[in-house]
């Protein structure tokens, strides 16, 4: 097991204006994610931060998220607030701090509308909540069918099955769910789509924008083949048609 370096901290806003379409408003109540995958976008934070260490070897907590959340909301404009966008929402801290939780129920009291993104079956215990709102929606990441897979990119992160097993409980009690398969990584897609279409209402996947981040683990891997375009291309046409009936995303 890593040694996690865990620092409290203070911040003096929380709900951040957001750059992505159709999102007006990104909240993350940590920075840094225990899961420490290795084709990770948000490693550029540590550019903010101060920190040295490897990615997923350190998580500063925004202890005082709720109260800051609290205040911004009396003069924010309603809209769409993603948790999160630079971090995991429910990574495994979440369950001793329960800042997300806790942003949550704020953001009822105001019925923002709520997008969760997260790789972690922690947010069943929130379900109860999230159903309280008018307007939310949840998604689960998910890469691969392969379990080998998934533990050389997403070394941290809760097994697929688990991940699975979450979409299908929410999507079961009435909840609007997606999966994002993000990075397009080694899977048998007919496998991957069957075990997760019956569980979402869309599908989000992105062909590979973290490239030059996983190239060399591909390599090492000896899977040379899956970073050729047209092998990808070939994978991404039957992820779609595996998909067919539901609303399919490209990004």
């Amino acid at each position: 097991m890593r040694e996690l370096l865990i620092r409290e901290k203070r911040v003096k806003s929380i709900l951040s204006k957001s750059g992505i379409s159709g999102i007006e408003y990104c909240l993350n109540p940590y920075v840094g994610c225990a899961h420490g995958c290795r084709y990770c976008y948000a490693t550029f934070m540590k550019r903010f931060t101060g920190h040295t260490e490897p990615w997923g070897t350190f998580v500063d907590i925004k202890v005082n998220a709720p109260e800051v959340l609290q205040r911004q909301l009396k003069r924010a404009a309603r809209g769409y607030v993603m948790l999160s966008s630079v971090t995991d929402p429910y990574q495994p801290l979440e369950e001793e701090y329960g800042l997300t939780r806790r942003c949550l129920e704020i953001l009822l009291k105001h019925q923002f509308p709520v997008g969760i993104l997260t790789k972690s079956p922690l947010v069943l215990r929130d379900l109860a909540l999230i159903r309280r709102f008018d307007d939310i929606e949840v998604g689960m990441t998910i890469t691969t069918d392969d379990e080998v897979i998934k533990k050389v990119f997403e070394p941290q992160a809760p097994p697929i099955a688990s991940r699975i097993q979450a979409l299908k409980e929410l999507h079961d009690r009435g909840i609007s769910t997606y999966v994002f398969i993000g990075p397009l990584l080694p899977q048998n897609p007919e496998i991957l789509a069957g075990k997760i279409k019956p569980h979402v209402d869309s599908v989000l996947i992105d062909q590979m924008n973290y490239l030059n981040k996983t190239i060399g683990l591909y390599r090492r891997q000896h899977l040379s083949e899956w970073v050729e375009s047209d092998f990808l291309d070939h994978v991404l046409l039957r992820l779609r048609k595996s998909f067919e009936g539901k609303e399919v995303n490209i990004c």
